[in-house]
């Protein structure tokens, strides 16, 4: 269905929906859910230049691909019927240092976006970051107050923090005389996602993905050393949650906003992991386990650039979910990562 036309019928609604960052990881993995949910009224937005993410895209259904520069031009001169944007889209590399190009991508670009769906009247889910809450020092809640006060540790955790602090002003959700959000909105602060379609990720793919690669290369996994007295080696913990997860919990936003039953105070900034914190060593065993082998895990010192950005723990509170009425059950981390190595990673496959 990859035309250029934009007539269609859409099982929800009667407009198109825009998936920003659609050829990567996480975006391409939610086209895929919308297409296994019979959706195919997509435009896909993306830097689609990118050879090494075509496997991403090129077999999804959809209507059009739009490159991310030339996005707003596109709209203006189409103008078609959009009801709902799912902006994933961003520069996530942890390790770029030069700010501007994070506040060009990250945030800038998401103002736009914003903008847009404010003018249209289009409800809007966009990736926030759990990256927004540096060092964990102030807790892990998804209250408007937090983003305020934050310290993230690195420029990409910056730039998300500051597109937060933005929308919170621009949707009057803090003390502010600016009222211009759109209709329905969600920022969801993704903590440790992992699986399938994060080939192209290379150093910043997930720990599954550098362990399959080890454990098929070496038959080992090398994890960091912990540079901090109250973590073992090994023991750092995060909250890994799986992509399928992830996207499951969009299409039940973008459902309730689409159907009118997203009500304007469920508007606003929520957490979306799993709510519990587990360690580095568990997720290497668990790669080994998804290829029955027994876990050999050796540890190495964790580079000088990043030791003092590292983040030790993180655990979302997932109350704010829950409260706003998800009741799905999450893939544990063991479940999870056997879906993730038995299904997709021992045969290079994508979702």
């Amino acid at each position: 269905m990859k035309t250029n036309s934009i007539n269609y019928s859409s099982p929800l609604g009667d407009g198109g929906i825009i998936v920003t960052g659609a050829a990567g990881f996480i975006g391409s993995c939610m086209v895929q859910y919308l297409n296994e949910q019979g959706l195919e009224n997509l435009i896909l937005v993306d830097d689609f230049g990118f050879e090494e993410k075509r496997i991403n895209w090129e077999s999804k259904k959809f209507i059009q691909i739009v490159e991310r520069y030339n996005l707003f031009e596109w709209l203006k001169e189409k103008d078609p019927i959009i009801e709902a944007v799912i902006h994933l889209g961003a520069r996530t590399d942890t390790t770029e240092f030069n700010y501007a190009i994070h506040e060009e991508l990250n945030v800038q670009y998401s103002k736009d976006i914003w903008h847009y769906c404010v003018e249209k009247n289009i409800p809007l889910i966009y990736a926030s970051s759990a990256a927004t809450y540096g060092a964990g020092e102030l807790g892990y809640n998804d209250d408007h107050e937090l983003p305020f006060k934050l310290k993230p540790l690195n420029p990409y955790g910056i730039s998300k923090n500051e597109f937060d602090k933005w929308a919170l002003n621009q949707a009057g959700s803090v003390e502010s005389e600016i009222r211009s959000a759109p209709p329905f909105w969600t920022g969801l602060k993704f903590f440790n996602i992992y699986g399938p379609n994060e080939y192209h990720k290379e150093r910043m793919a997930s720990v599954i993905w550098h362990s399959f690669n080890q454990i098929k290369k070496d038959g080992v996994v090398k994890l960091f050393k912990s540079h901090r007295p109250d973590f073992k080696d090994g023991e750092q913990l995060r909250d890994f949650v799986y992509v399928k997860d992830l996207v499951k919990v969009m299409f039940w936003m973008y459902q309730l906003m689409l159907n009118g039953q997203w009500t304007n105070d469920k508007n606003g900034i929520y957490n979306l992991g799993t709510g519990k914190a587990r360690s580095f060593y568990d997720l290497a065993a668990a790669t080994f386990r998804g290829l029955d082998k027994e876990p050999n895990i050796v540890f190495i010192d964790m580079p000088e650039d990043i030791r003092d950005k590292y983040q030790y723990f993180t655990e979302a509170n997932m109350k704010k979910l829950r409260d706003a009425g998800y009741h799905e059950p999450f893939y544990s981390l063991e479940e999870g990562v056997d879906d993730y190595v038995r299904n997709y990673l021992k045969d290079l496959k994508i979702y």
